[in-house]
């Protein structure tokens, strides 16, 4: 049985595709494909089902999946541990993040951490998907919502905050509102998600619970980004966690926060952003080293969270 073999097999279980993975090697897709044939038949068993339209795992090719993916972890962590005398991280990473965290956070640190060691390979996925790390073969993984227990080991970064905005010429068009009640008469620019469209709560003490105002407005969206522009264009409200603006457009004045002495949220329960990975992912000194120069680059608090904007509404 070929290492190779091995590798190729745990990737097309990941891409669901032959072709991606003869892609992401660089090899031509017949030797894939040559090569899990080569495969199966050491094992004796069908590893996928495979059609002009999908490829996907047999039942037998799930249960080899989770032991291959370790025994190639074990390994290549061995290897890390050894191959590096001089500190340098080398070989593949595997990153998953949101999209637009991913944009706006994690890449620009890959950036950095691949300048202090060349020879890393990223692998940085952006879906706001909920995958599971361990099928999907991620090293790390940043999850932003409530904290579970799902079996997998990490850091919390920082509780997310969320900032409630307008631009100065809404604000000189329709009026400032004073307290969460106002908006309802209000254009609030409404974040549509998987779950539905999204509910604005605010308390105006920690101890109290959270109460829900049903706002409306004239755009709704399941990209951030695109709400975030229109309330710069002076369209309306957006309430949005603090990582998202941009620190200068409050620093300018594009945006002004608004409602300082409330707390708003999206959901009653407290949202955390988190770097995850399973358990035996910890054992390569090239995870735990990454994970601590994320969470560096990130800052204690984080860096969208100390400025003059999230200062101000507090």
């Amino acid at each position: 049985m070929q290492l190779k073999a091995l590798r190729y097999f745990l990737m097309v279980a990941s891409t669901r595709s032959f072709l991606a993975t003869a892609r992401h090697f660089r090899v031509p897709a017949s030797s894939v494909s040559r090569f899990i044939a080569a495969l199966e038949k050491d094992l004796g068993r069908q590893l996928f089902y495979r059609s002009t339209r999908a490829v996907r795992l047999t039942e037998d090719g799930e249960r080899f999946h989770q032991q291959a993916r370790e025994a190639i972890d074990l390994l290549d962590a061995a290897v890390d541990d050894l191959s590096r005398d001089d500190g340098s991280l080398a070989g593949r990473l595997r990153i998953n993040a949101p999209e637009a965290f991913g944009r706006l956070h994690v890449a620009p640190a890959i950036n950095a951490l691949q300048a202090e060691h060349p020879a890393l390979d990223v692998e940085l996925q952006l879906t706001d998907a909920y995958i599971d790390p361990v099928q999907e073969g991620a090293d790390i993984t940043v999850r932003i919502g409530p904290q579970v227990d799902s079996g997998l080991i990490g850091h919390t970064v920082a509780a997310q905050r969320q900032i409630l905005a307008a631009s100065p010429a809404y604000l000189a068009m329709h009026g400032t509102p004073q307290r969460p009640a106002d908006l309802l008469a209000h254009r609030c620019l409404l974040y549509k998600g998987q779950l539905g469209t999204q509910r604005w709560y605010f308390r105006d003490a920690p101890q109290q619970a959270f109460e829900g105002i049903n706002v409306t407005g004239p755009l709704c969206s399941n990209n951030a980004e695109v709400l975030l522009a229109a309330a710069l264009d002076g369209h309306g409200v957006v309430l949005f966690p603090s990582w998202l603006f941009n620190r200068d457009s409050f620093a300018q004045h594009a945006l002004v926060p608004l409602l300082g002495a409330w707390e708003g949220a999206v959901a009653t329960e407290a949202s955390y952003i988190q770097l995850l990975s399973p358990e035996n992912k910890l054992r390569s000194r090239k995870v735990r080293e990454v994970t601590a120069f994320l969470l560096q680059a990130f800052g204690t608090p984080p860096h969208w969270d100390a400025t003059s904007c999230a200062r101000n509404n507090a």
